[in-house]
């Protein structure tokens, strides 16, 4: 709020020429508690009205008043404001507990709508901790996209065609033991993969019996289709165990095999707008225009690319929904094919062609290398998921053996501290996979967020907090920090969507509880005169570290 106030009263005393919209964008939070609350630079108005910073932060400091501000002073350039502490922490508790769960919420997405691209695990394979990013990247950017009122539409878009899929079967035929497959499904068909690529490099032949198969599968063998279709749905019913911990869920699982019989539409376009070109035998798209490479749309023995099939999914996904963002959460190893399939659609002259946007995000590594489940390298999200829940039950059972409901604060706590060592990290970096750093239940962890969120509600029950007789009239100094901290949320979630970054979440949720550890540390809660009102301030600080965990997709557990 005194942003949006700032800026109003600072364009009107300007004029038109510097828009508020212009003046909000430039306000500056300082660093330093002693330079103000908030701060705006006038060098950015220097050149235009032709005066020194200083002089122009002198007579502007003049102009601004308002109960918002405690004080407005020109400093080295800069306006330094100064907030009325009474009137803001007031404001924010009365805001917070009429919001509640609102609190934070926007309305800028509201009739709009989001499709996000997510997960998108490949059948057949472990769920490694490599799908995790996306997953928990994902998701967590839908719920930020859903509190600024988008509409979002999750789809997992599962990796059941391509090549790989022949080689699958042709491992299978030479290897596969069917009763062994269906005990074990994963691991027995993830074993015989590995087994291909490794053959296959003494003995070359293997990938022809690949190509084969696949040519197979395209043409609707039956044998073909029906071990594909086995190895699908084995694979789906253990993924669904994965997204069940994870608290993951979809709008819509589909495949990229349902584009089989669409994707010819799609080459039909592409020729009709003579975009389609010869290229030793294959079929591309060339962009030579953008510098980039051509897109393969159909190889030289007639079999499709995933480039084809993307394609096609965009088009289907814009005549379904109508989306005003498609927002594609995978690795920025495939940077270079999404900015061919948008140029791809920006030649077809779509409209909705920019709309298409590619949240790329760092790898995971294991010892500093990607992981790879052709090479037998890869770390297996249950397992690390199973292990995390145990860690956190035996924790658990150290400090409050009494506590009734062990296993579902264990699993909240260990499945939050899994989805949290991912999403603390900007998600452009690479991320090491370290299972110790993961399950440290102290610094910059989940368990320490969730921990701050059972303190409080303890501190609640003890005072005996009546949420009906609710006091925000604060006078402590100490009670400052964290109420600025709370004031911050809805800005918080607004950066986070905007910069498609729940890391911005993460690193603000982490901030919070460490004010309001402070707090806790060096304030007298229970048994002062104040009481009410601190308590207050307490309970409006459960109300947002929890709605914070939550959009992050990690729960906060009543007691640990």
């Amino acid at each position: 709020m005194e942003k949006h106030v700032l800026a109003l009263q600072l364009s009107h005393i300007l004029g038109e020429k510097f828009p508020r919209e212009w003046i909000y964008d430039h306000i500056e939070t300082p660093k330093l508690e002693k330079m103000g609350d908030l701060a705006f630079p006038c060098f950015k108005l220097s050149p235009s009205l032709r005066k020194p910073p200083q002089e122009l932060a002198n007579e502007l400091a003049l102009q601004l008043k308002h109960d918002l501000f405690e004080s407005v002073q020109p400093v080295s350039g800069y306006i330094n404001i100064f907030l009325n502490k009474k009137f803001t922490t007031e404001h924010t508790l009365k805001q917070i507990l009429t919001e509640r769960e609102n609190f934070g919420k926007h309305q800028f997405g509201k009739g709009k709508t989001v499709v996000l691209d997510l997960s998108a695990p490949n059948i057949a394979k472990p769920f490694s901790m490599g799908h995790l990013r996306s997953t928990v990247i994902g998701n967590a950017i839908a719920n930020l996209a859903e509190h600024c009122g988008y509409e979002t539409i999750k789809i997992n878009y599962i990796g059941d065609y391509g090549t790989q899929f022949g080689k699958l079967l042709a491992a299978y035929k030479k290897w596969g033991d069917e009763q062994r497959i269906q005990s074990n499904p994963i691991a027995e068909l993830t074993k015989i993969y590995v087994r291909f690529h490794e053959e296959s490099k003494n003995h070359p032949q293997l990938i022809e019996e690949g190509r084969l198969w696949f040519k197979k599968l395209e043409h609707q063998d039956e044998e073909a289709l029906r071990l594909w279709k086995w190895f699908k749905d084995a694979s789906l019913e253990e993924f669904d165990k994965i997204y069940h911990l994870l608290g993951v869920t979809f709008d819509l699982t589909r495949g990229e095999a349902y584009y089989n019989d669409k994707m010819e539409a799609t080459v039909d376009l592409l020729k009709k707008r003579h975009l389609l070109k010869a290229s030793d035998g294959a079929q591309v798209v060339r962009l030579d225009e953008q510098g980039l490479p051509p897109c393969l749309i159909k190889k030289s023995d007639g079999t499709t690319i995933y480039a084809t099939r993307d394609l096609t999914a965009a088009i289907d996904r814009y005549q379904s929904y109508s989306f005003d963002e498609a927002l594609y959460v995978v690795g920025h190893e495939q940077s270079l094919h999404f900015q061919q399939i948008k140029h791809v659609l920006n030649k077809l002259e779509l409209p909705w062609a920019d709309s298409i946007k590619h949240i790329s995000f760092g790898m995971m590594l294991q010892n500093g290398s990607k992981m790879s489940t052709r090479r037998g390298k890869t770390i297996l999200l249950e397992q690390v998921l199973e292990e995390a829940i145990h860690k956190a039950k035996v924790n658990i059972e150290e400090k409050n053996p009494k506590l009734t409901n062990k296993n579902d604060a264990a699993r909240q706590v260990g499945v939050g501290a899994v989805i949290f060592h991912d999403l603390k990290h900007d998600r452009r970096n690479d991320v090491e996979f370290s299972l110790n750093d993961m399950l440290t239940f102290e610094g910059n962890t989940a368990p320490y967020l969730q921990y701050a969120y059972v303190r409080a509600r303890s501190l609640l029950q003890k005072g005996d907090f009546d949420e009906q007789h609710a006091d925000p009239h604060l006078e402590e100094e100490i009670t400052w920090p964290l109420v600025k901290q709370l004031k911050a949320f809805p800005h918080v979630v607004e950066q986070s969507y905007m910069n498609y970054d729940p890391s911005k979440t993460a690193k603000y949720l982490l901030e919070l509880a460490r004010t309001f550890n402070q707090f806790y540390t060096h304030s007298k809660i229970i048994g002062g005169s104040d009481q009410q009102a601190k308590l207050t301030l307490v309970f409006s600080f459960t109300i947002v570290i929890k709605e914070g965990l939550q959009l992050l997709g990690i729960e906060a557990p009543e007691e640990m």
